[in-house]
């Protein structure tokens, strides 16, 4: 489950990671107050605006901007709440802002210079280990770095079983370049990071950049957060802070009926149970000359209630030209389904695309026997092939 920076920062934040202080604000007037705030609370006389959706790259597509005084802080947010904001990690369509964090000036004069870091906080799944990934060079080009310099991105393993040592903090300050207070608190700072990502039962903490301050402080400018969704269930607090609004609507429609779905950008609409089976499903589109128009998984107790569910968020999607029902009657009996099937499509009504149904397991031929029976416009398989061969025929 993604949440927004401010969040992902009040959480660091109780860990005692030190972070650059934001309020978040809904509209231009609670903008303002919240720089007023700033001001008071930390002497800082510039605020950043930043706007807050669920992708990174929100400085490249306009949606941070530095405010000087009160008057560009309203104007800023005026013009960045409302809009559609395009990041290389949002794709085209977008997202639309409704709010902002206003976030105090970090990049203030001292003593010697700011520097950018990276470093992030995942689970290597192929060797068991969290990884602490890290770079010199932080900031809005990261992307670019691992692509172009990936030997500037650094990694260090970290056993979950062990947590993290205090000699791997002290070596990734090091190798950061650091030295003196900046050394001590970069350590302090790597601790603190992977206690927060640890504890919350996280699958990312990404910050970029860290910022070493004039004055050699260390802090997050910027948090994404990714909580474990299978985690939840132990911190009922952070389940609190999803935004539908940041999701797929009819991503979170189906998660309101329990049905595991993804939206792809195909042409042909599956309904299978089972996650393996699924990706066997897309495959079985891509052979036949479809795309698979998405992923949905409706479990292991397909019942009609559940056929419904998914036709109708199938169906919300004008791209999908047939739907492929592929269900293995192992804990459900086919003849169930297949009655689901059918019920679904009477109670539903002039379904305008082609069904396919290939039901095998637990009393699949008097499955199949019921939907060839049935009158209505569902072709009936029990291979795989068998159901390929349909696709194709009816895609051509």
């Amino acid at each position: 489950m993604n949440i927004h920076e401010y969040q992902g920062k009040a959480i660091l934040k109780s860990f005692g990671v030190r972070i650059q202080e934001g309020i978040v604000a809904d509209n231009p007037e609670q903008a303002v107050e919240a720089a007023k705030k700033l001001k008071q609370d930390f002497n800082s006389d510039w605020v950043v605006v930043k706007a807050q959706i669920h992708a990174g790259g929100r400085g490249k597509g306009g949606g941070v901007k530095l405010a000087k005084n009160i008057d560009e802080v309203r104007e800023k947010t005026k013009a960045i709440i409302g809009m559609q904001l395009v990041t290389p990690q949002t794709g085209p369509a977008g997202k639309k802002v409704n709010k902002v964090l206003i976030a105090q000036d970090v990049y203030y004069p001292g003593a010697s210079e700011t520097k950018e870091f990276y470093m992030s906080v995942l689970l290597d799944r192929a060797h068991g280990r969290n990884i602490i990934m890290y770079s010199t060079e932080g900031g809005m080009d990261i992307e670019e770095v691992a692509e172009k310099t990936p030997h500037l991105i650094q990694k260090e393993e970290v056993d979950p079983a062990i947590g993290l040592q205090g000699f791997q903090a002290r070596k990734i300050a090091f190798n950061l370049g650091l030295s003196g207070a900046a050394f001590k608190d970069m350590t302090k700072f790597v601790a603190a990071l992977y206690k927060a990502y640890d504890a919350t039962d996280s699958s990312q903490f990404e910050i970029n950049p860290v910022l070493k301050t004039s004055d050699d402080k260390i802090l997050a400018v910027d948090a994404k957060v990714n909580l474990d969704e299978n985690a939840l269930y132990r911190h009922p607090d952070y389940a609190e802070l999803r935004d539908l609004a940041e999701e797929d609507p009819t991503e979170v429609e189906a998660g309101r009926s329990n049905l595991n779905y993804v939206k792809l950008d195909g042409n042909v609409g599956c309904m299978v149970n089972g996650a393996g089976l699924a990706m066997a499903t897309m495959d079985i589109i891509k052979i036949a000359g479809g795309e698979p128009a998405n992923f949905l998984d409706v479990g292991g107790t397909a019942n009609a209630e559940t056929v419904k569910a998914g036709f109708n968020i199938i169906l919300k999607d004008p791209n999908v030209k047939a739907i492929l029902i592929n269900i293995f009657g192992g804990i459900v009996r086919c003849d169930r389904v297949a009655q689901g099937v059918i019920d679904a499509y009477n109670e539903i009504g002039n379904i305008p695309v082609p069904i396919i149904v290939r039901l095998q397991g637990t009393n699949a031929e008097e499955a199949k026997k019921l939907i060839d029976e049935s009158g209505l416009k569902v072709f009936s398989a029990i291979q795989l092939k068998e159901a390929a061969d349909l696709v194709s025929k009816v895609l051509s």
